[in-house]
């Protein structure tokens, strides 16, 4: 096959959209580390706000110095609700039910309340979309949440000893992220994905500063945070925010908040290598087997896009016969 009809393929907007998730899962997965390690000196809304002041820094300073200014300012009734929707459900309660829940919870437990988010997202798009998932799956999404169940092997003791408001706090954010997901895609923003992700946390994080103020969580100095704490933030803010909430907008833009949130399926296998990777905790078997049953799940759920793409690959792969142009598009 000649290079550039490889090029064709991998420039295509379907594997395009195919390897922005496995990124966002990557970067979402990878996160928990620096999230770990910043917690131990910052209080938990307190650390979600800072978050979110980076990443919107960030984003406006990029999209004002890139893009002309007609495309990143709000204009129709549809931009400014999805900026709302986007800055309540998808940032700030979000993030803060989850910041808040895990300070009370074990990574196991709540790894499995969290994992409910493309559960959740279904129902949602059925009450507000009129979508419809047929009985395969619902199968399959209960495959890959065995699959998430087996990845953090959740003990009944692990169980139990978690306080159960952090679990309903945790259970809350999945919500919130469920639902946000298919506001967004309801009220149909016009403006560019990026630019509504920025101002979404702008929003959102002045949401999150409200509340830390309100529940009384202590204020540190900056200027005096440990270098580790500053790092974990800036590594949280950037790559893992910045970054990664762009992909998540655009993702629910192009291809649904169905299809989209069964990203937190994947998390809790880069979760458990980038924890291989940075702090030497050890992935088990388990954690392999749990993977290839998320995968599994996943391709129940979305199987009938999966056998057209692959067979959509091979055809590319082997080539139109000899004398003939390809018919299908690339689009």
């Amino acid at each position: 096959m000649s290079t550039a009809r490889w090029s064709k393929i991998v420039h295509s907007p379907r594997y395009r959209d195919a390897a922005l998730f496995v990124l966002l899962a990557a970067l979402f997965g990878g996160s928990f580390v620096a999230i770990k390690t910043g917690l131990r000196e910052l209080p938990p809304l307190l650390f979600a706000g800072l978050r979110f002041d980076v990443a919107a820094v960030v984003l406006l300073t990029y999209i004002a110095l890139t893009n002309d200014r007609s495309t990143w300012v709000p204009k129709t009734r549809g931009d400014y609700l999805g900026i709302g929707a986007g800055a309540v459900f998808l940032v700030a309660l979000n993030n803060g039910l989850l910041f808040l829940g895990q300070v009370t919870t074990t990574p196991a437990a709540a790894s499995v309340m969290y994992g409910l988010n493309p559960i959740l997202a279904p129902v949602f798009a059925w009450w507000l979309l009129g979508d419809r998932l047929s009985a395969l799956g619902a199968v399959g999404i209960g495959v890959a949440l065995c699959g998430v169940v087996i990845i953090v092997q959740p003990s009944p003791s692990t169980i139990t000893d978690a306080s159960a408001v952090g679990q309903l706090l945790v259970l809350g954010a999945a919500g919130a992220v469920a639902l946000g997901s298919v506001l967004l895609q309801r009220l149909q923003p016009r403006m560019p994905s990026v630019s509504l992700t920025a101002w979404a946390m702008a929003g959102g994080a002045g949401i999150l500063h409200t509340g830390s103020l309100l529940l009384g969580e202590p204020q540190p100095d900056l200027l005096t945070l440990d270098s580790v704490t500053v790092l974990s933030l800036l590594s949280v803010g950037i790559p893992s925010t910045a970054v990664a909430y762009a992909i998540y907008f655009g993702l629910i833009e192009r291809v649904g908040p169905v299809r989209t949130n069964l990203v937190a399926y994947f998390v809790p296998v880069f979760a458990a290598l980038s924890g291989w990777l940075l702090l030497d905790s050890p992935v088990s078997v388990w954690t392999g087997v749990g993977f290839l049953v998320v995968v599994a799940g996943f391709v129940l759920i979305e199987r009938q896009v999966v056998g057209a793409e692959l067979l959509r690959l091979h055809r590319r792969l082997r080539g139109p016969p000899a004398g003939r142009e390809p018919a299908e598009s690339d689009d």
